[in-house]
């Protein structure tokens, strides 16, 4: 069989997890506990009393942010993808669910320094979220006035349980969802909708790339990631910092 020419989600899915453990490094050890502006480093703002160290950590970090922001809607992008090819989507969202409740500590510890940190849930939440919103769109609604009426109700679920990203993160779902058979315009809707944290928009442009080919995928890496890279970024800075 001729493969097709573009990307295949096998390695749109790759590119979107090395840009997000990028992220998270900055986000763990170079914010948290370096910089600690989150108030909860052992070692405080020792930084501080040094300007030149502070000001290259706070510029690297600002960039490592950066280059881990498209990965976002790539992930939103094959939460789309999963729902229209699943089987069982209740089995689909039980997965997402079970692995945003794994996440969490790891998730608390890496970002927050804390193992329950409730101001903040992680990605799997909006995921779930997202995945929950386009089941009802599809399965559920049975006009454009319910269709609203559940988006708004999901995107302020989000606000409420305060998840990544937020109402933004899970209407960018809804909007791949709705816009899945126009790809031009469904990346275009998408780098509209994450422009309000660039570059973000770079990763719902990459998805132009997409060949439609699922790649070769061992079957529960992509869950067991998220939370296992988190894990070794907190034992990582344990061993650094000796905390």
């Amino acid at each position: 069989m001729k493969t097709k020419r573009g990307l295949n989600g096998c390695v749109l899915k790759w590119i979107a997890i090395i840009l997000m453990t990028i992220d998270h490094f900055g986000a763990s050890i170079l914010e948290n506990f370096l910089l600690n502006v989150w108030d909860v480093s052992p070692l405080g703002d020792l930084l501080r009393d040094y300007p030149d160290y502070w000001n290259l950590v706070l510029m690297a970090d600002r960039v490592i942010r950066k280059i881990g922001r498209p990965a976002f809607p790539v992930f939103c992008f094959f939460i789309v993808e999963g729902f229209c090819h699943t089987r069982n989507v209740k089995n689909y969202a039980v997965r997402l669910g079970i692995f945003a409740l794994i996440s969490e500590v790891p998730f608390d510890l890496a970002i927050f320094g804390t193992p329950f940190h409730w101001g903040h849930q992680n990605v799997f939440f909006t995921l779930f979220l997202g995945l929950l919103l386009i089941w009802y769109l599809r399965d559920v609604s049975t006009s454009t006035e319910w269709s609203l009426a559940g988006t708004l109700a999901v995107c302020c679920a989000a606000e409420v349980l305060h998840v990544d990203y937020g109402a933004f993160g899970v209407a960018l779902i809804g909007v791949y969802y709705i816009l899945r058979e126009l790809p031009v315009l469904q990346a275009g809707a998408g780098a509209i909708l994450s422009a309000w944290e660039m570059p973000a928009p770079l990763g719902s442009l990459l998805l132009l790339f997409y060949n439609g080919e699922r790649g070769r995928q061992p079957k529960w890496f992509f869950y067991w990631f998220y939370p296992v890279h988190i894990t070794i970024l907190v034992i990582l800075r344990k061993l650094l910092f000796h905390m």
